[in-house]
């Protein structure tokens, strides 16, 4: 059984909708072999990435940047998992109220940083909220899902 990570801060219940969407997509019917986990990245760490085999990031865009707790979690994580998990799959999404491009540019550095792979485009769910941003996040979901679980990532 392969272990997909999901961490995704989620203040609000649209975001909340959107970290769920993403799960959705993860745990769908025809992926069989991928144990999905959901986190709030103050309540993940290290371990959770050492142990997984693929990560979906999720934050919201907080003053042109990712939220405080995903930065946290990056912060907690960076140094124990450097080594141990370079070429680990990722893909992230963004709920930015603008354009998301700070955001977009900080997770980028980070994981390039620790030399994760990123196996898909972000998904950016910008301007004002739209139920068309929660089918873009479930397809997320089981785009990395559907991938891990065939081998492809």
């Amino acid at each position: 059984m392969k272990r997909l990570l999901i961490v995704a801060h989620a203040p609000s219940p649209n975001t909340r909708t959107l970290r769920d969407a993403v799960a959705r997509g993860a745990g769908h019917g025809d992926v069989e072999n991928v144990a999905v986990t959901v986190m709030a990245p103050l309540e993940a760490g290290p371990d959770d990435v050492l142990a997984c085999d693929a990560i979906i990031l999720g934050t919201t865009e907080n003053l042109g940047y990712m939220s405080g707790a995903l930065k946290d979690f990056f912060d907690r994580s960076y140094y124990p998992c450097l080594e141990k998990t370079q070429g680990l799959p990722f893909a992230f999404y963004i709920r930015a109220g603008h354009d998301g491009t700070g955001t977009h540019r900080a997770i980028e550095s980070i994981t390039t940083g620790l030399r994760w792979r990123q196996v898909c485009d972000p998904v950016l769910c910008r301007g004002e909220y739209q139920a068309a941003f929660e089918a873009r996040c479930e397809e997320l979901g089981l785009y990395v899902a559907a991938s891990l679980d065939a081998g492809l990532i």
